[in-house]
């Protein structure tokens, strides 16, 4: 396991809340795990820019940026023709390209599971579902028979080719992950494995987004890609490394602690 032991502390990645055994040997469809990342950038007081965080289990946010930028557009039109903004609006084809081009069914039968009303990004997902034509399922919505993945339609069963969940992995499927799990369907990681189904982003992703293993994102891809990160992180300390630690406790007053394991700002601390 190179990518452990010569990069970043085993340990590390074997303690991280996001690392699944269940994913060990997995071979996603056309060798890809990432299909949609989500990285947040900051400009420093230096007038750089940084990356601040990365997202690759289910990342999230563009929706609000692409309805918001349709409300300015219509409150201040001349601000775009001033600075010349670039348009965005083109994200929801490329989503869709994206999508169809990981099967080779045409036309692809795409979903996008949601966990249902109550969540607090259920907005996106119905606002993307609507805007690349893909069906809004919930984990009960759908069926795996003879490992193929079908959704529920008052016409009968309707072949799924491929899924972008906007669920963790410890909710889609209660047979393989967490199984006191009601909001995901039986068998999906099955079909998924037997190469029937497209998962996006692929179940294991997670182990990117821990704040611990962000630290090593610029040797990963100095080692897998022999040239230096086109964009610095955010100076990170790994209060695991004495050195680190001993820096992180007489200048704690000017840093935010990170919980490695939470998103969304959950688990942050901070001294003033």
């Amino acid at each position: 396991m190179i990518f452990i032991t010569n990069i970043i502390p085993k340990e590390l990645v074997l303690s991280s809340a996001s690392y699944l055994k269940q994913c060990i040997g997995l071979k996603p469809p056309q060798g890809v795990w990432c299909h949609i990342t989500g990285s947040d950038m900051i400009r420093g007081a230096d007038g750089k820019y940084y990356v601040l965080e990365d997202n690759l289990r289910c990342p999230s946010g563009v929706s609000y940026m692409l309805e918001n930028r349709e409300i300015l557009k219509r409150t201040f039109p001349e601000l775009f023709e001033k600075l010349k903004v670039r348009p965005v609006s083109d994200y929801s084809h490329g989503l869709r390209d994206m999508l169809e081009s990981l099967t080779e069914n045409t036309p692809a039968s795409i979903a996008v599971l949601t966990l249902g009303i109550y969540n607090s990004a259920y907005f996106e997902h119905s606002y993307l579902a609507l805007q690349i034509g893909a069906g809004l399922v919930e984990g009960k919505d759908l069926v795996v028979k003879d490992d193929y993945v079908y959704k529920i339609t008052t016409r009968g069963l309707q072949k799924v080719d491929v899924i972008y969940r906007r669920l963790d992995e410890d909710f889609i499927d209660p047979l393989t992950f967490n199984k006191d799990s009601m909001l995901g369907t039986p068998d999906l990681f099955k079909a998924y494995k037997e190469g029937n189904v497209v998962l996006v982003n692929a179940p294991g992703t997670g182990i990117v987004d821990d704040k611990a293993v962000y630290a090593y994102i610029p040797k990963i891809i100095k080692y897998y890609l022999g040239e230096e990160a086109l964009l610095e992180n955010v100076p990170t300390y790994i209060c695991a490394e004495k050195d680190d630690l001993d820096y992180v406790l007489k200048n704690i007053g000017n840093l935010v602690v990170k919980q490695t394991d939470a998103s969304g700002g959950y688990g942050n601390v901070s001294w003033t």
